[in-house]
């Protein structure tokens, strides 16, 4: 029954008292043109319902739950606002100032959110970012265990300005903002980002059962009412990983076979001087803390705080699981039961696991405390000790992990949009996702959830990550060209979907690229249906190997040099890689020597330098590709 309820439409938690739109019909919004318009809200159960679009007419009935929707037909692009009213009984709304033309919804993590105003040339862009005809709608970043009918704040829509430009999305306001030079149409862009998420995040019911089961499922229903009851599921899957890491260790259960330090203060490692995270706070900390509770207590039960930890945690008391979270602005509250508890002596033993930068404590030593049901609260700002684990890979994330469980972004910040007509969804995310396998499979589920909401014909455009970190020398693996290698073979093999690079505009010693125009400006390109530069055969030509490319115009170019570089051969699955010579000719490129090799690769590498380019200075994207015979 938890799983049925999670691949089931939307839910309300009851029908409103008064008639209400769904979220996104509001002033000043954009209706996508040349598609059939349907409206979407509540009201009272089984309640007849009309509604006007300018002159058209439609009505409706409300379900046993409020739900109603009201068919339009479709309209052609207008700049005349027109007046969505509905009417129910004696209730009436109005959503005044909608423009017919495109819809774009742009999602995914940190370089989709990242801002107009920190793009570069920002503050000049937002000055001139004034435009009645495009308009822009930001989605509060919440999540849920469950789809939702409303997000998690109000949103507006808004016409472009430098007031509502300013935090926009760079790389949305840019392909927005050159969409609308280009078709002369209105432009709506909704922006539903979520910096550090991973993509699983964003999936839909549907395509989160498909790809991690019902028992997963299950669990994230049951955090949404029980969440000791889903850490408790969810635990022995921890225990497995940890113990599979650390040749069979178990310090939740034996904390004395761990080798202790006083912890020197409540604060992130980095500022722990003298000890080793001071200058490597990455990787799985043991916190230990020990607090005595007299009978009373003990039975009473109580709420263990702990802050904000940084980036996420797995709990126990006296070796049982009472939490784990993900998060670096969440305070940890877990629930601890009588049963867990006793008199005396009792462990509070917490696996901190950071990625990124300062891990641990984040929040003030004062926050920290047991608080008794019905009694005092105990302080826990002094007494830690830590162990530094010899965890070598980092844990398993829970379903309802706030960065990277399963749906929770899709429920709270896309499933609200019902089954809005758009044009398309550009999404620009990944570097989560890097050392995780199975990109591949995620990205394909997040298209089918997405076309499955809004339609088959929904056009998608998937941006192809970024160099980014320190120049290889040589030929290297990368997990990071893996996932561009999936981000370009799922838009090869996916109807209606492009590939649109961003390989050759990143930053060495900066993931979030400032350069967003020029990205904007190639996601215009292909939301329009312009075709890319993609990679379609290698074979062989006696030794030599010939490379075949589509959507190039005007030949391919090599950038500063008599030939393209980044090229590689290599042997039996991906063995044996090594730097090739290779030149271009006419559409497509020649490797003269390729004897021996199987597999053919380019800018094969975290942060790969590359010059391949066409007539339209838009770059060969980076890919691995066998190599056949004729």
């Amino acid at each position: 029954m938890a799983v049925l309820m999670l691949t089931a439409a939307p839910v309300q938690a009851q029908a409103p008292a008064s008639l209400t739109l769904a979220p996104v019909w509001g002033d000043h919004g954009v209706i996508q043109r040349d598609r059939p318009i349907l409206v979407e809200g509540w009201t009272a159960p089984r309640r007849a319902v009309s509604g006007d679009l300018g002159d058209a007419h439609a009505t409706a009935a409300s379900d046993a739950s409020g739900h109603f929707a009201l068919r339009f037909p479709a309209r052609p692009a207008s700049d005349a606002g027109v007046t969505l009213t509905v009417s129910s009984g004696a209730d009436r709304v109005q959503a005044s100032d909608l423009l017919v033309g495109d819809v774009w919804l742009c999602s995914g993590q940190s370089n989709m959110e990242y801002p107009v105003a920190r793009a570069l040339n920002g503050p000049g862009e937002v000055a001139g970012a004034g435009d009645g005809g495009l308009r822009l709608l930001t989605v509060p970043k919440k999540t849920a265990m469950q789809p939702q009918t409303s997000f998690g704040g109000p949103v507006g829509w808004a016409a472009s300005s430098p007031q509502s430009a300013s935090d926009f999305s760079a790389a949305c306001y840019f392909m927005a903002r050159d969409l609308r030079k280009a078709l002369h149409v209105p432009i709506g862009a909704i922006h539903s980002s979520w910096g550090g998420s991973q993509a699983r995040a964003w999936l839909s019911p549907k395509s989160g059962l498909a790809l991690y089961g019902a028992a997963d499922m299950a669990m994230l229903e049951a955090f949404g009412r029980d969440p000791l009851d889903a850490v408790t599921r969810f635990a022995p899957r921890w225990e497995q990983w940890y113990r599979g890491t650390t040749q069979g260790t178990e310090p939740w259960l034996k904390p004395d076979s761990l080798s202790w330090s006083a912890v020197p203060k409540i604060a992130g490692w980095l500022a722990w001087e003298g000890t080793p995270l001071a200058t490597k706070a990455t990787g799985t900390i043991w916190l230990r803390r020990q607090i005595t509770l007299t009978q009373a207590q003990a039975t009473a039960g109580a709420v263990l705080k702990l802050g904000v930890l940084d980036d996420m945690d797995m709990t126990f008391v006296n070796g049982r699981p009472v939490g784990n979270s993900f998060g670096w602005d969440y305070e940890r509250e877990y629930a601890v039961p009588p049963a867990y508890l006793h008199a005396g002596v009792n462990e509070i033993m917490v696996a901190v696991t950071n990625s990124y930068a300062d891990g641990g404590f984040q929040s003030k030593p004062e926050v920290l405390q047991l608080a008794i049901k019905g009694g005092a609260s105990l302080p826990l700002a002094e007494g830690w000790r830590f162990s530094i684990s010899g965890a070598k890979t980092y844990p398993p994330r829970a379903p309802w992990d706030a960065n990277g469980g399963i749906g929770v972004m899709h429920n709270r910040m896309i499933a609200p949009l019902g089954s809005l007509a758009l044009k398309g969804v550009a999404w620009y995310q990944g570097e989560s996702d890097v050392d995780t396998p199975g990109y591949r499979q995620r990205l394909s589920a997040l298209i089918d959830g997405w076309r499955g909401q809004f339609g088959a014909d929904l056009r998608v455009l998937v941006v192809q990550l970024a160099n980014y970190g320190p120049v290889q020398k040589g030929a290297v693996a990368s997990n990071t060209a893996r996932l561009r290698d999936d981000q370009r073979f799922v838009a090869a093999q996916a109807p209606g979907t492009a590939l649109v690079s961003a390989i050759d505009l990143g930053e060495s010693s900066d993931i979030h690229p400032a350069n967003k125009e020029t990205l904007g400006t190639r996601l215009a390109l292909s939301a329009r249906g312009v075709p890319m530069p993609m990679p379609l055969s290698a074979r062989r030509e006696g030794d030599a190997i010939r490379l075949r490319f589509s959507g190039v115009e005007g030949g391919l170019q090599a950038w500063s040099g008599v030939g393209p570089i980044g090229f590689e051969l290599c042997g039996h699955e991906g063995r044996d890689c090594r730097l090739v010579e290779a030149k271009v000719d006419g559409d497509g490129v020649v490797i003269a020597d390729g004897r021996g090799a199987e597999v053919v690769r380019y800018a094969w590498a975290d942060s790969p330098r590359v010059n391949l380019y066409d007539g339209r200075d838009l770059p060969v994207p980076g890919f691995e590709m066998a190599i056949g015979d004729r």
